[in-house]
């Protein structure tokens, strides 16, 4: 068989082994091959505890962020070496499952286990999970959604899991000072809930396919793409959530097409 009937199954895989490290990087506490390596010096006493609690979920972000890159490629070389199948679309649900489904409840999970104060009962850091059920229930649809051919039918759960792994970037490196926000439970099991609801939602948004280059053809592509890039360079990772609300809206305000 030639080469390139596995390259896309091969992108799949490394989505998969993304997804699965970064599982055993939030699980264990521990970084990739090497303890922690952080400068605690302006950093107040009583967040060192935190900080180290969130430098593997960072690892783990990264992780996300090149399962996402994974995930987006193998089905364009798929498409663009007409070596698409069976097989091929039920890999990349069982990888989108791991690192798109698992991985965002166990972040959420560990990142409530921080917020939660002795006062809550310690069950509701359970409900992190949510967005895992939901997530296999997004996937289910699509593989049997005949609507989600060009453009998608409730969120994505790439770009549902970007937001949650945007997450510990931001408060690691929170130069807004959003952190007290993000670590409010409440504000976590809202975030939990909503994601939840946006992945089954029946709401119609845009696809990045590009069946050409032609501005005409894909305008709202372009668009989002560009001030997406300029949210990135002034934002950083606390651009993540913001993108990824713009894409709902522009979705919204303009229909998506094919």
């Amino acid at each position: 068989m030639a080469i390139k009937k596995h390259l896309p199954n091969a992108l799949t895989c490394l989505n998969l082994l993304c997804g699965c490290v970064a599982l055993t990087l939030i699980l264990s506490g521990n970084r990739i091959g090497s303890p922690y390596t952080i400068s605690m010096q302006d950093v107040a006493p009583d967040h060192v505890s935190t900080i180290f609690k969130l430098i593997p979920l960072e690892d783990a972000a990264y992780l996300i962020g090149l399962a996402a890159v994974a995930d987006f490629f193998d089905g364009l070389v798929a498409r663009a070496l007409h070596v698409s199948s069976p097989i091929g679309k039920d890999l990349d649900s069982l990888a989108d499952m791991v690192s798109f489904g698992v991985v965002p409840g166990a972040i959420l999970f560990k990142l409530l286990q921080l917020a939660l104060p002795d006062s809550l009962p310690s069950w509701l850091t359970y409900l992190a999970f949510t967005v895992s059920i939901f997530s296999a229930l997004r996937l289910a649809k699509f593989n049997n959604d005949t609507r989600q051919t060009n453009s998608f039918i409730g969120l994505p759960t790439p770009a549902c899991t970007l937001v949650v792994a945007s997450l510990p970037l931001i408060l690691l490196h929170d130069s807004l000072g959003v952190s007290g926000i993000i670590l409010n439970p409440w504000v976590l099991l809202g975030l939990t809930m909503l994601l939840s609801g946006l992945l089954v939602a029946e709401i119609p948004l845009f696809a990045l396919k590009f069946k050409n280059l032609r501005w005409q053809d894909n305008s709202l592509r372009f668009v989002f793409l560009l001030l997406s890039v300029g949210l990135l360079l002034v934002l950083q990772a606390t651009a993540v959530p913001v993108i990824i609300l713009l894409y709902v809206l522009l979705s919204v305000l303009r229909p998506a097409t094919s």
